[in-house]
């Protein structure tokens, strides 16, 4: 691969970061060679090329479909005998129990699931854990009273892979289990009837990229052929009108948009802007979302939303809300939802100011360390994975946030970035003994500590990874897709970008440069946000937003360099008000021109 170039010399921008060129000479070949095999503006071309897309994929890139990315069920591990058991409490007319996690695809899964089972006339139970009394995942508490309610079959989703305990606890109370999960493994284990999980160590499905209720949906697709098999009488449900509920859990559980992902979110979208599901419609209506659904409202309008029950109200709301088919009833829980996430944004703006200001008050920007691990008796443990997420933004770093009990044990939540797994640190903690026990993946953890142990974790986890931060931190660049000017910026360009989404985690919004404009007007808008209107050196003037940079590196550049010329970089939007459509530029990063 040829060398990436500096864009604009720039190598320290307003928010500490060196500008590149997202495509070095080989990814600029390919990307001219897809624009003239197939008509396709550069701009375009370039954001595929940079996102690794070949000539043999630009195509099926641009147009994911179902019917070209399903995988082969069969080639999941245990799909057979989960399909197969599935199928037989069907046609037994069993009852059926849907375990479930506290998030949006724990929420979006067992929906499913339900909505899939009701066509059948089976009203599952949907059971969904107390975040701060149960914690993730299954108990054997909450098993064996499942199966004293009379489940004779029951389904964990988005949960299972690594609680073997609790499944065997229901297994000899007398109930079968079936585990659909998308989690690391740390051992195989046989305690279920099936266990179907894409990132179990002998599975070869390839699939590992799937949130929980793209594994539900698969599964619930091989259920439907053995039906079919079975010469089943009855009409079978249409799960493509369900594809809302993936595309809600595929994007808010943020894994990479790549492969069949791109199709249920496409798919799904289209779902979901019939309001077919009326707990969507129902959230949409409280979002004041008066555009058709995309997916930045699924994943920051709808997502916190159905978030915020399982971080400190009913956790089961979200789930209740997915399966609901009461328009009232729909309506009534969303807007307890919504009063929960308003309560939620209070406490995260006043425990993440706390948050700063203790940081604030111990160190000095030259002696930032390489993590945070910051305890506080005072924080809901609902709300610290949102705070390590915040913190981490503004100091680049790995931030473990602790909620201490009274007892003096403290429930701990972090967030990481690229290039330092964490969920590896804690597992090797919980072998070291610094904390009782954990898990997670590379950009997100939990885990419980003793606060007697909470110094040597944080100095072991400094030594730890100290090295590699400081490289990540001199390295840190954001990379460019391309150039724009406020002339070209329009909402045909906007469509035509949009042909390369959608963009999330694995397949980045594209970021353009507005190089050399003039920052004309800026003003504060809402709850730390900044509206900015900047013009080319023809005066031709574009809307830009800058969310939440009040406060920030970004924000004091933006106010510093009024009627000056700067650079600006960020991603092409479009704004909706008050029923008419124009684009705007959403600014992540500025610089001076040298």
């Amino acid at each position: 691969m040829g060398r990436f170039r500096y864009l604009l010399n720039i190598q320290s921008s307003a928010c500490n970061q060196v500008w590149i060129d997202a495509l070095d000479i080989d990814r600029t070949n390919n990307a001219r060679a897809i624009s003239q095999k197939f008509g396709l503006p550069e701009q375009l071309a370039r954001v595929l090329a940079a996102r690794n897309v070949d000539e043999s994929e630009a195509m099926v890139f641009i147009n994911p479909t179902l019917r070209v990315l399903m995988p082969n069920p069969k080639k999941f591990t245990d799909m057979d005998c989960a399909a197969e058991r599935l199928v037989k409490a069907i046609i037994n007319q069993e009852k059926i129990a849907v375990f479930g996690d506290y998030d949006v695809d724990g929420a979006c899964s067992a929906a499913l699931l339900a909505r899939f089972l009701h066509c059948f006339g089976i009203i599952v139970k949907i059971y969904i854990p107390d975040r701060i009394i149960e914690g993730y995942g299954p108990n054997e508490q909450a098993m064996k009273g499942l199966v004293q309610e009379g489940a004779s079959l029951i389904i964990t989703v988005d949960c299972g892979a690594n609680s073997p305990n609790a499944i065997r606890a229901a297994r000899l109370a007398g109930a079968d289990v079936i585990v659909l999960d998308h989690h690391q493994m740390e051992n195989i284990h046989e305690e279920a009837v099936a266990l179907v999980n894409p990132n179990r160590p002998d599975d070869f499905s390839e699939q590992g990229h799937l949130c929980a209720a793209g594994v539900v949906f698969i599964t619930l697709m091989w259920v439907n052929r053995l039906l079919r098999e079975k010469k089943w009488k009855g009409a079978l449900p249409d799960l493509l009108s369900m594809l809302d509920l993936v595309a809600l859990a595929t994007i808010c559980d943020v894994v990479p948009l790549q492969g069949v992902n791109r199709a249920f979110v496409v798919k799904g979208l289209q779902v979901a802007r019939s309001m077919h599901n009326p707990g969507i419609a129902a959230l949409a209506k409280v979002a004041r979302i008066g555009e058709p659904l995309n997916s930045f409202h699924l994943g920051f309008l709808l997502g916190p939303r159905i978030n915020a029950g399982g971080r400190i109200g009913n956790q089961a709301l979200g789930a209740y809300l997915l399966s609901c088919n009461d328009r009232d009833e729909a309506d009534r829980i969303a807007q307890q939802l919504d009063q929960l996430n308003k309560e939620r944004q209070e406490m995260e703006i006043s425990q993440l100011a706390q948050a700063e200001a203790y940081i604030d008050s111990i160190y000095q920007e030259r002696t930032i360390p390489s993590s945070f691990v910051i305890a506080h008796k005072g924080w809901h443990p609902g709300i610290i994975g949102i705070l390590a997420a915040r913190l981490k933004e503004r100091f680049f770093c790995p931030v473990l946030i602790i909620a201490l009990k009274e007892d003096g044990s403290g429930i701990g939540s972090g967030r990481s970035i690229s290039g330092i797994d964490l969920g590896a640190l804690v597992h090797e903690a919980v072998t070291l003994n610094l904390l009782e026990k954990g898990g997670g993946h590379s950009m997100a953890a939990g885990f419980t500590i003793q606060s007697d142990k909470i110094e040597a974790f944080r100095e072991w986890l400094e030594e730890k990874i100290s090295l590699i931060v400081s490289q990540l931190r001199a390295e840190k660049s954001l990379s460019i897709d391309g150039f724009l000017s406020a002339s070209g910026a329009n909402k045909d360009l906007f469509d035509m970008i949009e042909k390369a989404g959608p963009f999330g985690s694995g397949n980045a919004t594209p970021v353009f440069v507005f190089p050399s404009h003039r920052l004309v007007n800026l003003y504060e808008v809402g709850k730390g946000h900044l509206r900015l209107i900047i013009s080319n050196i023809e005066g031709e003037k574009l809307q830009g937003i800058a969310f939440g940079a009040v406060g920030t590196t970004l924000g004091k550049f933006l106010s510093e360099n009024i009627g000056k010329t700067i650079h600006l970089a960020g991603n092409l939007s479009l704004n909706h008000w008050r029923g008419s459509i124009s684009p705007q530029l959403r600014v992540i990063d500025a610089a001076a021109v040298v």
